[in-house]
């Protein structure tokens, strides 16, 4: 293929996938005031599933109220998260569409294993972004609303502030997850090996702790091993997915 068809073949696949985000962003529009009190402002009830099952961590606990203090931010919220929830969903569709670009330039001996990549990597994604919905905001957002400097200063959540923390909660934990599929890859151009990433191990797991306690800053051993776990394990496995014949080059 010339220059110009790969750009047209580019085309088409940026297009299916516009077509795609426009049409779930529609659906997403439609359903957003169905389900953002129970899934989207989940965390920011006492019951949430998460507060009841660390009950002997938290203690009985109340509602957090959200509120808005902007005449246009309800609207631009609804389209904002509409937006997000659309890329999740077409995700996996884009993830595709890369791929139908990519796999004419791949040797058949390569196929195998970018598609592995690719089909890991995007279930490693949702994995990361289920544990931020999940753990890793519920904790963050526990903390930081039942902190308090002075009991004369009562905390007023706004709406503006909950959707960001969490939104980006969820997708950095979703870029994170992300971390197996860059170390094969980076196997595979003989960046990294296995035995690096084993005599690393130990400054590894100073780092994960240290981020760990960067995400949670509640500072109890429980909740601390809660967000470090899932790291070390995904180091853990970023190990056992370079391949075993890379080599690291020579400097």
């Amino acid at each position: 293929m010339s220059f110009w068809d790969h750009l047209e073949a580019l085309r088409w696949c940026l297009l299916r996938v516009v077509v795609a985000f426009v049409i779930v962003l529609v659906g997403c529009f439609i359903a957003l005031p169905h389900i953002f009190d129970t899934v989207i402002l989940g965390p920011s009830h006492a019951d949430f599933f998460l507060y009841r099952w660390l009950g002997f961590v938290y203690g009985p606990g109340e509602d957090v109220n959200i509120i808005n203090i902007n005449v246009t931010t309800q609207f631009m919220t609804h389209i904002s998260v509409s937006m997000w929830m659309a890329l999740l969903i077409i995700f996996p569709y884009l993830m595709y569409q890369i791929w139908v670009f990519v796999r004419p330039a791949l040797y058949s001996r390569e196929v195998p294993g970018v598609r592995g990549a690719f089909l890991g990597g995007t279930g490693l994604f949702y994995l990361g972004c289920l544990v931020g919905y999940v753990v890793v905001f519920p904790i963050i957002f526990k903390f930081l609303t039942s902190y308090r400097v002075s009991s004369d200063i009562v905390n007023q959540i706004s709406l503006n502030s909950y959707m960001s923390t969490l939104l980006s909660m969820v997708f950095v934990m979703g870029l994170v997850f992300e971390l197996p599929s860059l170390s094969w890859v980076l196997g595979k151009l003989g960046v990294i090996s296995r035995a690096m990433l084993r005599s690393w191990r130990r400054y590894a797991v100073v780092v994960l702790l240290i981020l760990a306690a960067l995400i949670t800053p509640t500072g109890d051993p429980f909740t601390l091993m809660v967000v470090f776990l899932p790291l070390y394990g995904l180091y853990e496995l970023s190990i056992a997915v370079v391949p075993r014949s890379t080599q690291v080059p020579d400097n």
